[in-house]
């Protein structure tokens, strides 16, 4: 997952995915004559109408954790609102070898377009080299592949700015409190993408020099994991203000350790959006107070950029006759002032 750079095209978050700027056509709107249109404005762009059919090939990794359950639900959906889409979609693995098998089956069968969410960014880039190679656009999914020249466009979140926007919120909750201290609930310390978010999350408590990190455990994206290192966190650490948990799964088994503890001296953020963290959010009777989101849709997203890329076609309100080379979704902040805009795309 690459870090945040000026060439990334910023999408907001789950309220707005890549289709809302497939869907916009910019060069048949009424009114939109004379010589005052923008180059590249009658250039074609993928709306909802019936096209060229298109089959796309789906490759993801083994939906083990909610959020992977709900990457291969939205891609899914998002197949079915099209006529003119055939998904082929695989059988998730987290096994590099078996995935890249999975890749090479759907090249064979001379797909239109393939969308590739590896279970191992690096060990699949020769498999999405060969896809390219043999004339099939890759839309890389999420985890990037090591070379470009291995997709077409690469679409997925912002790890550096999940942390980054937690710890702004966070940040803005505590600026007015002296000697303020906060405890890190982290993801799996193998990852890059923990790091990635450690990092942002840092970085912005640079601007709050009231703001100490006291204390910071990792666990590893599952309910007990979430449930054992936050009991720990609250054992070494008798009294803190604030808590940002890296992600909402292991966020379950958090607050069952937070409730058995019987604390509720300090404000909670989560991490990538479940739709039990925004069910708390909204309820507003748990330490939990916001998630920053790490949003699913992305697969919707990345569906309707493989059926552009299938029929030849651009996005609607963009000079360029191409879609971008990459997209990263923007960390939106969910509160409980507008948890109702996000929560039907809270995942389970």
């Amino acid at each position: 997952m690459p870090e945040t750079s000026r060439r990334h095209l910023l999408l907001g978050g789950a309220a707005v995915s890549a289709g809302a700027l497939l869907t916009a056509c910019t060069s048949n709107e009424p009114g939109n004559t004379g010589n005052d249109a923008p180059a590249g404005s009658a250039a074609p762009a993928a709306d909802d109408r019936p096209g060229t059919p298109v089959t796309i090939g789906f490759a993801g990794p083994q939906a083990d954790h909610g959020w992977l359950n709900a990457i291969n639900e939205n891609a899914e959906r998002r197949a079915k609102k099209y006529s003119d889409v055939t998904l082929e979609i695989t059988e998730g693995s987290n096994d590099t070898a078996a995935q890249i098998g999975q890749v090479q089956t759907l090249i064979n069968k001379k797909v239109d377009v393939l969308v590739v969410l590896p279970a191992d960014g690096k060990a699949l880039t020769q498999v999405g080299l060969q896809a390219m190679k043999a004339g099939i656009p890759v839309v890389n999914l999420d985890r990037i592949f090591a070379s470009p020249q291995a997709y077409r466009c690469w679409i997925g979140g912002d790890n550096y700015g999940m942390g980054l926007n937690a710890g702004r919120f966070i940040g803005e909750q505590l600026k007015d409190k002296p000697n303020a201290t906060v405890v890190e609930l982290a993801g799996m310390d193998s990852l890059e993408l923990t790091k990635q978010r450690t990092q942002g999350f840092d970085d912005a408590l640079k601007n709050y020099p009231n703001i100490r990190k006291v204390a910071r455990q990792a666990a590893d994206f599952t309910v007990e994991s979430g449930q054992a290192k936050m009991a720990q966190l609250l054992q070494a650490q008798p009294r803190f203000d604030a808590l940002w948990n890296h992600d909402d799964d292991q966020g379950v088994g958090a607050l069952r350790a937070i409730a058995q503890a019987g604390r509720k001296d300090f404000l909670m953020v989560g991490g990538a959006g479940a739709k039990s963290a925004m069910d708390a959010i909204k309820a507003d009777d748990s330490v939990l107070k916001a998630t920053v989101l790490y949003p699913p849709t992305m697969a919707a997203s990345a569906i309707d950029l493989a059926r552009a890329l299938g029929q030849k076609k651009g996005i609607g309100g963009m000079a360029e006759l191409e879609i971008p080379a990459s997209i990263t979704l923007y960390s939106a902040v969910v509160t409980k002032e507008n948890v109702d805009e996000y929560l039907p795309t809270g995942f389970n």
